[in-house]
């Protein structure tokens, strides 16, 4: 089983940054490629950014020039960092991982969840 464990969330104001991390562990295979959802209240969860084992990411438009997606070499901890921040960025992000080597874009491409971090951003 994989465990993996988001930090970074909290409360900005609009314009702000705030950098996001994912930690991954466990002792079964490694995750492959791994992505960040979000889910504001009264809404579905939706896709935000992915990157595949090779490194190479994938943007929802909403988020494109604003929010960034990387990992560390050892490909076991992920980061969202987000600049200009929104109000319409409020909602919980959850990290997500696969074991397909490519990036998934959809929720039923991943096998590991976590818990999710608040992120709020005031007006």
């Amino acid at each position: 089983q994989v465990q993996l464990v988001e930090s970074g969330g909290g409360l900005v104001q609009a314009g702000d940054s705030l950098r996001l991390s994912c930690a991954a562990s466990g002792r079964t295979l490694r995750p492959i490629s791994m992505g960040w959802f979000r889910q504001a209240p009264g809404k579905e969860r939706e896709f935000v950014a992915a990157i595949s084992w090779s490194g190479i990411t994938y943007y929802a438009d909403s988020v494109k020039g604003r929010l960034t997606i990387s990992r560390d070499n050892d490909k076991t901890t992920m980061y969202l960092q987000m600049n200009s921040l929104k109000p319409e960025d409020t909602a919980v992000y959850y990290c997500a991982a696969s074991r397909l080597l490519g990036y998934q874009s959809t929720m039923s491409g991943y096998d590991y969840w976590g818990q999710g971090t608040q992120v709020t951003v005031s007006s």
